[in-house]
C-alpha cells in the first residue's frame, strides 16, 4: 500500500484543543467539536503528502522557525478556505445596487465609489459586487469611477480570484443578463469574468483580526458576510468598530443575517429591514 493511503490515526481530544488555540491566536477562528473531523482530515492529508504519520511531530514542524511558517501558509489555505458563490445573498447585493443608484440620482457621488469585500474566498462576492456597481455605473452613462478591495487569508484562494475563471457550475447562480454582460467563455469551456470588472478589483492578503494593519482609507461599501460568525462575541465587536472608523460618512456596512447580535455603536444605526442586516454611518 502507498504511504498517501495509509490510515492514520484519530487527533485526540488534546490535539484538537492544540490546533484550535493555534488557529484561534493566529486567525481569530474559533473552531467547535463539531469541526474535528474536518480538521483531522486536513490535516491528515497534508501529513501524508510530508510522509508523516505523527500528529504532534507535524505541530512542532508547524509552530517552528521560518520553515514553520511556511508550513503554516499551506496548511491555513486548506483549513481556512470557506464555501463561497456568486450573488450568495442577493438582498444584500441588491441594497448596495440602490444604495449606489440613489447616489447617482442625487448627484452626492463627489468622488470615487469604494467598496471592500471582506473575507473574499475564491473572488465571487468581489465580482458580485463589481457587477451591481458596474451596472449604475452604465446605467447612468458615467465612466466607471470606482473601485474594491478583496481581502482574505488564504493565498491561494486570492491566486484563484485574480485569474477571475470558474466553471460553468459556479456561474448558474448569476443571471442571464449579467452572464452575457460580465462573462466570456474561454477555450478550455470555463468562463472569466470580463476585463473590464478584474481591472476595477484588488485582491490583497490580510489577516482583519490585525485590524490596525488595514489600509488606512474611508470607503463607502464594507461588505462583510459570512465570517464573523467565526469569531468569538469580542472579538467580534473590536473588528466592527474598526470598521465604522474605516466608513465615509453615510456609508454602510453589510454582514450576514444573524452574524452580529446585541452590538451597537454611537456612530452606526441598523437599517429596518428583515431581509438584510445592514448598518448605515451617520
Amino acid at each position: 500500500m502507498g504511504w498517501s493511503l495509509r490510515t492514520l490515526p484519530t487527533l485526540t481530544l488534546e490535539q484538537f484543543a492544540q490546533w484550535c488555540k493555534l488557529l484561534e491566536e493566529r486567525t481569530g477562528m474559533q473552531l467547535v467539536p463539531q469541526h474535528k473531523a474536518l480538521l483531522e482530515s486536513q490535516i491528515s492529508s497534508r501529513m501524508r503528502e510530508l510522509g508523516l504519520d505523527d500528529y504532534d511531530r507535524y505541530y512542532q514542524q508547524v509552530t517552528n522557525g521560518a520553515a514553520g511558517m511556511l508550513e503554516w501558509t499551506v496548511i491555513i489555505d486548506r483549513i481556512a478556505v470557506k464555501e463561497t458563490s456568486f450573488f450568495r445573498h442577493r438582498p444584500s447585493l441588491e441594497y448596495v445596487r440602490n444604495y449606489l443608484q440613489h447616489k447617482i440620482n442625487n448627484q452626492s457621488l463627489a468622488q470615487s465609489f469604494d467598496v471592500w469585500s471582506v473575507g473574499c474566498a475564491s473572488g465571487e462576492e468581489a465580482y458580485s459586487l463589481a457587477m451591481v456597481i458596474n451596472d449604475c455605473f452604465e446605467l447612468a452613462a458615467l465612466n466607471p469611477y470606482y473601485g474594491i478591495t478583496a481581502f482574505d487569508l488564504s493565498m491561494s484562494a486570492l491566486a484563484t480570484a485574480r485569474k477571475g475563471r470558474y466553471a460553468k457550475r459556479k456561474i448558474e447562480t448569476v443571471k442571464a443578463e449579467e452572464f452575457k454582460r460580465y462573462t466570456k467563455q474561454t477555450t478550455d469551456g470555463n468562463y472569466e469574468i470580463v476585463s473590464r470588472l478584474r481591472e476595477r478589483v484588488c485582491f490583497t492578503q490580510a489577516n482583519i483580526i490585525n485590524h490596525s494593519n488595514l489600509p488606512g482609507v474611508k470607503v463607502d461599501v464594507i461588505f462583510c458576510q459570512n465570517l464573523l460568525v467565526y469569531f468569538r462575541r469580542w472579538l467580534r465587536r473590536d473588528i466592527l468598530n474598526a470598521f465604522t472608523d474605516h466608513l465615509k460618512p453615510g456609508g454602510i456596512l453589510v454582514t450576514g443575517l444573524g452574524e452580529v447580535t446585541e452590538w451597537e455603536h454611537p456612530k452606526m444605526q441598523r437599517v429596518s429591514a428583515d431581509e438584510v442586516q445592514i448598518y448605515v454611518h451617520e
